[in-house]
């Protein structure tokens, strides 16, 4: 998901680190905003999306205590998945809730608000239903649940809306391949060890993803974006993706709502595109029966990535602002 339309003003960081996770990997995390706010942790999109200097601003930063980081093999953490001796064994689902974990005991944070957008709101959404105790409030933008049915809409039944897009995408992967599941295709030609294969697999797994965002209404775009154009963020994001996707993130296919029961109790606001061409609002909406605690915003005339779907983000966390004076969680 491409970083919304934010509303406050740049800021910089107070706090930069490097969290050893185990597993040989760093993570790279940063601390903005008010140093005795309200603890909020941003969880990015991608998979591999990493964080952006926008995701600073989606939150008043005199009332928040503001983290971000980068998940395994993205961003500033290490190693990077763009380099194909990255092993991507230990980058799973529970991996990066454990991950997550680690950097709340790790910043000294008892209790936080949970900030996912995209793939972040399947990370989000698992990890407070593994530590609920653990979560003041959870925002989920552009919910995405990552069921074998969600994957399958996005590399595969937006065809119907991008055919010569698609015909690319399919046509990209070797001729007696086609017909299979090409996430998995994908994800194997991804991890060649010829990286002209494995660069032209990353090229075309981003033309599918830029064409699908491009059927936003009134998208902010994102093929044009400095980050989207270097090689290095093209190969570990398409590679990630395949790698989550093509296991169904390690989740059964209706996980995430059976076990909503686990988030009872925790406020959230979930809020959802009327038009998102990456994830239909079905999913949002089941959610949103099987947490009643959950309020669904739906937002017009809108996609994945619109303004509109920023300004609605800010608005969610203004809603869990804490008054003046009161002391953080």
């Amino acid at each position: 998901m491409a970083a919304p339309v934010p509303s406050y003003p740049p800021i910089e960081p107070f706090d930069t680190g490097m969290l050893d996770v185990g597993d040989g990997q760093l993570v790279y995390y940063e601390q903005c905003g008010n140093p005795a706010g309200k603890p909020l942790v941003l969880v990015h999109g991608g998979p591999g999306g990493g964080w952006s200097v926008n995701s600073r601003r989606m939150a008043d930063p005199a009332a928040y205590r503001i983290v971000l980081y980068d998940q395994r093999g993205c961003g500033r953490s290490t190693p990077h998945a763009a380099e194909h001796d990255t092993s991507l064994a230990t980058n799973t689902t529970s991996d990066l809730i454990a991950d997550l974990e680690r950097l709340r005991a790790h910043l000294g944070i008892e209790r936080w608000l949970v900030f996912g957008a995209s793939w972040g709101t399947t990370l989000g959404l698992a990890y407070a239903e593994q530590f609920p105790q653990r979560v003041t409030e959870l925002i989920l933008a552009a919910v995405a649940l990552t069921r074998r049915a969600d994957v399958d809409w996005l590399y595969g039944g937006l065809r119907r809306f991008l055919p010569e897009e698609w015909a690319r995408y399919r046509d990209a992967v070797p001729a007696g391949l086609r017909d299979g599941d090409l996430t998995q295709v994908y994800d194997e030609l991804l991890n060649s060890a010829d990286p002209a294969v494995r660069q032209r697999a990353a090229d075309a797994w981003m033309a599918w993803e830029d064409a699908v965002v491009s059927l936003d209404n009134g998208a902010a775009g994102t093929s044009g974006s400095a980050k989207r154009a270097d090689p290095r963020y093209r190969l570990a994001f398409a590679r990630l993706c395949a790698h989550y996707f093509s296991h169904g993130a390690w989740l059964a296919e209706n996980q995430l709502i059976e076990q909503a029961h686990r988030v009872h109790g925790i406020p959230g606001l979930l809020v959802h595109g009327r038009f998102d061409p990456q994830g239909p609002l079905e999913a949002a909406w089941q959610l949103a029966r099987a947490w009643p605690d959950a309020e669904l915003v739906v937002v017009e005339n809108a996609g994945h990535t619109s303004p509109a779907i920023g300004q609605a983000i800010v608005a969610a966390t203004d809603r869990f602002r804490p008054a003046a004076g009161d002391q953080p969680v």
